[in-house]
C-alpha cells in the first residue's frame, strides 16, 4: 500500500487540514505513523485518491449510501445522542458533566424522558450465578416469552423498560433496587471505587447509533420485544471491534507490566497492528469519556508509561476501552468487568433506542448491491 504525506494528501484533495482530519476521524482515510518520525501521520493513498475522484464528479446515491454505513453521515433521526465537537451529549446535556455528580438513575430518566428516580426492586434470583452469560440466558429466555413492542404506548414501554433493566442488573451482579453503582460496588467488594463506577455508568449508557445499538434499533423496528431488543444489542456488544475491545487492553496491559510498556508496545506495531487501546473516528482530538475517567484514577507507572508511549507512537490520545480496563485493573474488578460494565451501562442507551425507534415506526430494511455471478436469463 502506498502512503501520502500530510502536505501530498491537502494537495491531492485540495482541502483544507481540518478536511483531512475530519476524513480520517470518519474512517474514509486510513493513517499510519511515519516510522521516520513518529510525531507524523502518513495517509493512504488509495483512499486519497477515491475521495477526490469523488469530488470531482457527482456521488451515486448508491455510493453515498454504502458510505454512510461506516463513520458516515448520519442515516436515522434521534433525538438521544450525538457527538459534536469532541463532546458527547445526552438530549443536549454535556455526558462528562453529568459524570461529574449525576446519578446513574437520572441519566436513565434523562435518557429515556421519565421521571425515574430508582429503578424497581428486581425479581429473586433462583441461581447464586451472576455475570453476562446469566445475563444473555435470562434475556433469551424473555425474548421468546415477552409482548411484542409494536403497537403499544410509549408509557407502557417505559415501565416495561424499568423492570427488565432491574431484573438484567440483577443477572449481572446480584442488583436488589439500591443505587446501582453503590450496589456494584458492594457486590463486587470495592467500596473505594464506587465513584468511579458512577461515572463509567454514566459515560458509557449512550453513544448514538454505534453498531450494538444499530442492531437493538432494527430488533425493535421489527416490533420484536424489548428484552430481545436487549439481546441483538448484548449480542453484538460481544465482538472484539466493539465490546470485546478490552481483551486486547487488557493483553497489552499485562505485557507491558510483565516485559515493559515499550517493549509490548512496539511488540505490537512491529506485526503491522493497530495499537487497540489508542485513538477513536469520532473523537480525533481524544476520547473525552477517557480523559474524564483516567482524571479520576491514580495510574501506577506502567500504565502511566503505556500511555505516554502509546500516545507518542501513534499520536493519538487513550481511547475508552483503555480507560475502562484501567478501571477494572486499578480496582481489581472482578473477570470480565470491563464488559459487564459496558453492558449494563448501555442497556439504558439500547432500551432508549427501542422505545424511539417504536414511537417513529417504520421497518429498517437496507438493500444491498448485488456483486455476484451473472443473473440467469
Amino acid at each position: 500500500m502506498q502512503w501520502l504525506t500530510r502536505e501530498q494528501a491537502l494537495a491531492i484533495l485540495g482541502t483544507k487540514p481540518q478536511s483531512l482530519y475530519a476524513s480520517v476521524s470518519r474512517g474514509r482515510i486510513r493513517t499510519r505513523v511515519d516510522e521516520a518520525d513518529t510525531r507524523r501521520s502518513l495517509y493512504a493513498a488509495a483512499d486519497v485518491e477515491r475521495l477526490a475522484s469523488r469530488a470531482r464528479g457527482r456521488r451515486s446515491a448508491n455510493t453515498i449510501a454504502a458510505q454512510t454505513m461506516r463513520w458516515g453521515d448520519p442515516v436515522l433521526t434521534s433525538s438521544i445522542s450525538t457527538v459534536e465537537g469532541g463532546r458527547l451529549f445526552y438530549r443536549g446535556r454535556d455526558a462528562a458533566r453529568l459524570a461529574v455528580d449525576t446519578p446513574f438513575e437520572d441519566v436513565i430518566a434523562l435518557l429515556w424522558g421519565t421521571q425515574l428516580t430508582k429503578l424497581p426492586s428486581p425479581r429473586r434470583s433462583e441461581t447464586a450465578a451472576f455475570g453476562s452469560t446469566v445475563a444473555m440466558q435470562y434475556l433469551a429466555t424473555c425474548a421468546l416469552n415477552d409482548v411484542p413492542s409494536l403497537g403499544r404506548s410509549t408509557q407502557s414501554l417505559q415501565l416495561e423498560a424499568e423492570s427488565l433493566l432491574a431484573n438484567t442488573l440483577n443477572a449481572f451482579f446480584g442488583y436488589d433496587g439500591g443505587a446501582v453503582h453503590l450496589e456494584l460496588a458492594e457486590r463486587w467488594s470495592c467500596p473505594q471505587a464506587a465513584e468511579t463506577l458512577r461515572k463509567t455508568l454514566v459515560l458509557l449508557a449512550e453513544h448514538e447509533l454505534n453498531a450494538s445499538t444499530f442492531a437493538a434499533r432494527v430488533a425493535a423496528s421489527t416490533g420484536a420485544p424489548l428484552s430481545a431488543c436487549l439481546l441483538s444489542g448484548l449480542s453484538t456488544l460481544t465482538g472484539p471491534l466493539h465490546g470485546g475491545a478490552w481483551h486486547a487492553v487488557a493483553l497489552l496491559l499485562r505485557d507491558a507490566e510483565m516485559s515493559g510498556a515499550d517493549a509490548a508496545l512496539r511488540s505490537i506495531l512491529a506485526q503491522g497492528q493497530r495499537l487497540p487501546a489508542f485513538g477513536h473516528p469520532l473523537y480525533p482530538d481524544g476520547d473525552i469519556r477517557a480523559a474524564v475517567l483516567l482524571d479520576a484514577l491514580e495510574l501506577p507507572p506502567y500504565l502511566r508509561d503505556v500511555l505516554e508511549m502509546g500516545e507518542t507512537l501513534t499520536g493519538e490520545k487513550p481511547n475508552i476501552d483503555f480507560a475502562l480496563t484501567a478501571v477494572s485493573v486499578i480496582h481489581r474488578l472482578p473477570p470480565g468487568a470491563p464488559f459487564m460494565l459496558f453492558s449494563m451501562a448501555r442497556c439504558v442507551g439500547w432500551l432508549a433506542h427501542a422505545i424511539e425507534q417504536s414511537e417513529t415506526g417504520g421497518l429498517i430494511r437496507p438493500r444491498t448491491e448485488y456483486a455476484g455471478p451473472g443473473l440467469e436469463t
